[in-house]
């Protein structure tokens, strides 16, 4: 009889395995789930070297699948400041001085997080130089989309008079005919950002070319610390798969050598990022990736695509207009003849598609092309995904269901969780808050859900996540209870995300001859109330069967 290398006794197993749900403990051999079962089970396939790990009754899982976040930029933001939740200027004067105070010198200073109601009733540009006049200053909104900054980075970046954009990107501009200091999505504050390192780390976010110039040694060494702060920030958090939403070869290449050093303590599936400005053919690229690494630790496999931008900005593609802006709907980042041509050719190669869809005729569009793609090619099985659905056209919810399409949404991005109730509420506009953040509806209509964080737009905490979903309030009657079940939710981030990335028969649940990623929380979950979820923490991350994370 084989011997465990780690057994794991005395707990709340909850399995994600309808065939034993529950257990006592299990067994751990060769970086895989040994058996499942009774203490005395377990103790029978202990040796002399057999760890043994006393779980003390709490909640064990298989460890979670994020199934959307940046991992680079995520682990770039780490040490800089902070402003997230800071909605008043004397809070935010404080805490950038601090920042400064820690970085001092005449360069760009970055800061992460502050909520758009900052700005109520100021002209950013001159918010910013009241907060801050002589230093260049930017100020990176939570969803990533916005950025505000002072005349100085303005004047410096080359944009304080304005900056010919592609659709959907923009330099807003005031009425006294420079900028006003709200730069729109990545082709708008580039400049800015480029005045700081940091701005190697939102190329993830904002392009999938590769780097150039090529990034020097000292760079290089940068970024492989970066992405190992990001792995070790994951995995406290439980987190031991990550389906990374950016991405290149540079990408891969420095994940390999993290795992070739032996620092790679998550397993990471990274895409191909195309970007409208990109010729079709560059999709041989991603063909590229997929070839070189697709194994149980490194995978590509997969393309991303940004369809709109949010709803806060008013960037996010929409059905009917803004509310209080007439003829203002937003754009489609991809025309809908050119995205159906590139699904189909991306559906041909083999590969999984994933689209950043916020608004409801983005949506739409994305669902018309991935339609066009089953047409020309059948059905290839790859479940195809949308990113968000923050608003959806209720029609769309049974093309959902009819085209196999995942649904990797975020709880904490659900204004009145993660984020503040306005602006979104009033950009959506009353009469389409039933069709908003419509995770229960997607969940009720037989769709694949997968979880995630979008982290740093939120808190990468599963356990903040899996607050927000089973504990949402209602913004309206029509809209019903959109809460998710305890158990939907711990789906949604285990075995609903594998489902995702098309390796449920390796991972997302604790099962015999599959990967023993496995978290041990420091608490019995299903006896805490829901307005407490978000305090447990995960006592121990295992990936592979070694220990990636350790609580003090």
């Amino acid at each position: 009889m084989q011997k465990a290398d780690s057994i794991i006794l005395g707990g709340r197993v909850l399995t994600q395995d309808q065939h034993m749900p529950r257990a006592e403990a299990l067994a751990i051999a060769g970086g895989r789930i040994l058996a499942v079962g009774s203490d005395a089970e377990m103790r029978a396939l202990a040796g002399p070297e057999t760890e043994v790990i006393e779980a003390g009754g709490a909640t064990v899982l298989p460890g979670f699948v994020e199934s959307h976040l940046h991992l680079f930029i995520g682990g770039a933001e780490l040490d800089q400041v902070h402003l997230h939740g800071t909605a008043d200027p004397e809070t935010a004067r404080r805490k950038l001085a601090e920042g400064a105070a820690r970085s001092p010198g005449s360069g760009l200073l970055v800061a992460q997080g502050p909520g758009y109601a900052l700005f109520d009733g100021w002209v950013p540009r001159l918010l910013l130089d009241d907060l801050m006049p002589d230093r260049p200053l930017a100020l990176v909104a939570d969803d990533h989309h916005t950025v505000w900054a002072n005349t100085r980075a303005l004047e410096l970046a080359g944009v304080l008079h304005g900056r010919e954009t592609p659709d959907g990107h923009e330099v807003v501009m005031g009425e006294d005919g420079l900028a006003n200091g709200m730069l729109l999505e990545p082709e708008a504050y580039a400049p800015v950002l480029s005045l700081s390192g940091y701005y190697r780390a939102m190329q993830g976010l904002a392009v999938g070319t590769e780097p150039d110039p090529a990034p020097d040694a000292a760079q290089r060494a940068g970024d492989l610390e970066a992405l190992a702060r990001g792995l070790a920030h994951a995995n406290a958090h439980g987190v031991t798969s990550i389906v990374n939403m950016d991405g290149n070869l540079y990408t891969l290449d420095l994940l390999d050598q993290l795992r070739a050093e032996g620092r790679l303590t998550a397993r990471v599936r990274v895409p191909f990022h195309f970007l409208p400005e990109m010729d079709d053919a560059e999709l041989e690229r991603a063909s590229e990736m997929h070839a070189r690494w697709n194994d149980e630790w490194l995978a590509s496999g997969f393309v991303k695509l940004f369809m709109d931008g949010v709803i806060e900005s008013n960037t996010a593609f929409m059905k009917a207009d803004y509310p209080g802006r007439p003829g203002w709907r937003a754009h489609g980042r991809f025309s809908a003849e050119r995205f159906a041509r590139l699904a189909t050719d991306i559906d041909r190669r083999g590969l999984q598609i994933a689209v950043h869809s916020i608004g409801d005729a983005a949506t739409s569009r994305v669902l018309d092309g991935y339609a066009a793609a089953r047409a020309a090619n059948g059905d290839s099985g790859l479940r195809h995904r949308i990113e968000h659905i923050e608003v959806i056209d209720p029609a769309d919810i049974p093309r959902l269901a009819e085209l196999g399409v995942i649904a990797s949404m975020q709880p904490m991005h659900v204004p009145g969780t993660g984020f503040p109730l306005e602006p979104a509420q009033s950009a959506i506009g009353r009469a389409r808050w039933p069709d908003s953040y419509p995770v229960r509806r997607i969940k009720d209509a037989g769709i694949a859900v997968a979880l995630a964080s979008d982290w740093p737009v939120t808190d990468i905490s599963v356990m903040r996540g899996i607050h927000a979903a089973v504990s949402r309030q209602s913004w309206c009657a029509e809209q019903g209870d959109p809460r998710l079940t305890l158990a939907e939710t711990l789906e949604g981030y285990t075995l609903g995300g594998a489902f995702a990335e098309r390796t449920e028969a390796i991972k997302g649940s604790l099962t015999p001859g599959k990967l023993a990623d496995v978290i041990i929380l420091d608490t019995d979950l299903e006896a805490v109330e829901p307005v407490d979820l978000e305090r447990v923490a995960v006592r121990r991350t295992i990936c592979g069967g070694r220990t990636v994370y350790q609580q003090d």
